[in-house]
């Protein structure tokens, strides 16, 4: 890498953009970008316009040699990058609305990671990322790809296994338990250190310290006050939580508290709320303050989305890989026997230490015996269902479905699949192959 780096932005007319120009003017002078590529599809040309101008407003407003530059040329955004980030939505929010109410016609979950609405969502964001990866190995095959494309883990794990790119995946949930932990104990996250184990969207926190005392038993007692705008706010079940040992990421309630969250799900459809039509909302809100030419900073209102700090997450990781740091984040890398239930090959949660080589997990100290099985269970099916979004097979999507915790019918499971696979059609081509 020289000292002038370019960073392309795969989905750059994201609502998210701002704070990622926020860190790389904040980190410049130890991570210094010259040129950032905003690249998005036709669809998103509005958007993508509107985020670009407000970016490069917010470089001028910097002083700073650093050019944003707007395309919907994959490629040559691609080209000549030392780094890549993904942030997309294959299928924009009206396929997240689709993930999130047809599995509730049928009983199930709707929500957009998770069962049977996150599998819709990787079966249509694998090959759209293993495209774009063949075009990085193609035009910049020494380029970092950091991916925080949803669902991240099984993502990763897709080009991890299909493809010869150096790619991290990351998720917002690590961060923002920082910095609850920072604003609850009001101290700097530099004194704060968690051990994180499991999977994306489904790890525990089995360790933390501050200054190197364990604040973990005290936590124990108060674990409700950890949860997120986008998930229901159900209390934890205090006696489990408890027998853990351990605070769960709140995307587990989907699991500790399955039949209320379906209930919460049928509930909200009843009333016509739609976590898609809230985000939806949202992000024309923020895209009409994005607009205004006087604003020349992140608004504040952007740490309304259920994914801030993302970025955030992102530009540190580059950071650290270009300084060679050996700081610890917690990251979506390869298992390599950390966890030595799971293959080799899996994606997994966990803290890594980040040098110029990349992101090498560090041993856990303590995974829950009560969490083993689960962890398993769920890694089967990603596993299943990265491979059916490389072979478009409807058999194999099927057990994936059915191999999944959440899901309590193969039958269920079978119409349920064959609905959502018609409604994505568009989305789907390797699905509906012309025989």
């Amino acid at each position: 890498m020289g000292n002038g780096l370019k960073v392309a932005v795969i989905g750059g007319g994201s609502s998210y953009t701002p704070e990622l120009i926020e860190g790389f003017i904040a980190r410049h002078e130890s991570f210094p970008v010259s040129k950032i590529v905003l690249a998005d599809i036709p669809e998103g040309r509005h958007k993508l316009a509107i985020v670009g101008a407000l970016a490069q407003r917010m470089v001028e407003k910097s002083g700073l040699p650093i050019s944003v530059e707007l395309t919907l040329d994959r490629r040559a955004a691609l080209a000549g990058a030392d780094f890549v980030s993904t942030q997309m939505r294959v299928g924009l929010l009206e396929a997240r609305g689709w993930d999130e109410s047809i599995p509730v016609k049928y009983g199930m979950l709707g929500q957009e990671t998770t069962g049977a609405g996150g599998m819709m969502k990787a079966l249509r964001t694998i090959p759209v990322l293993l495209d774009i990866c063949k075009d990085m190995e193609e035009l910049c095959p020494d380029a970092w790809l950091l991916n925080f494309t949803n669902p991240a883990g099984m993502v990763t794990e897709a080009i991890l296994k299909h493809s010869s790119v150096r790619s991290i995946g990351l998720c917002n949930s690590p961060i923002a338990a920082y910095k609850w932990l920072s604003s609850l104990y009001h101290v700097p996250i530099d004194r704060i250190y968690c051990e994180f184990a499991g999977l994306n969207h489904l790890h525990w926190i089995s360790r933390i310290e501050i200054d190197g005392e364990s604040k973990l038993e005290e936590l124990l007692d108060r674990q409700s006050s950890y949860s997120a705008s986008n998930v229901p706010q159900l209390a934890w079940n205090d006696r489990l939580v408890r027998e853990l040992g351990a605070i769960p990421s709140y995307y587990l309630k989907y699991f500790y508290l399955h039949r209320e969250m379906v209930e919460e799900g049928k509930a909200a459809a009843a009333r016509g709320d739609n976590r898609a039509e809230t985000v939806k909302r949202l992000e024309e809100e923020l895209f009409e303050i994005y607009k205004q030419p006087e604003l020349a900073e992140k608004p504040k209102q952007l740490e309304q989305r259920g994914g801030a700090y993302y970025s955030e997450a992102a530009v540190k990781l580059m950071h650290s890989i270009y300084n060679n740091t050996g700081d610890i984040q917690t990251l979506n890398v390869r298992n390599d026997g950390i966890l030595d239930f799971l293959p080799d090959d899996a994606a997994i949660e966990v803290n890594c230490v980040v040098t110029g080589d990349g992101a090498a997990p560090v041993p856990v100290k303590r995974v829950p015996e009560g969490t083993k099985g689960l962890i398993h269970a769920v890694k089967t099916y990603e596993s299943l269902a990265i491979e059916a979004a490389v072979t478009g097979s409807k058999e194999k999507a099927l057990l994936a479905l059915a191999s999944h915790p959440l899901t309590d019918s193969a039958n269920v499971a079978e119409a349920l699949l064959e609905e959502m696979l018609e409604r994505n059609r568009a989305y789907l081509p390797q699905f509906f192959k012309v025989k």
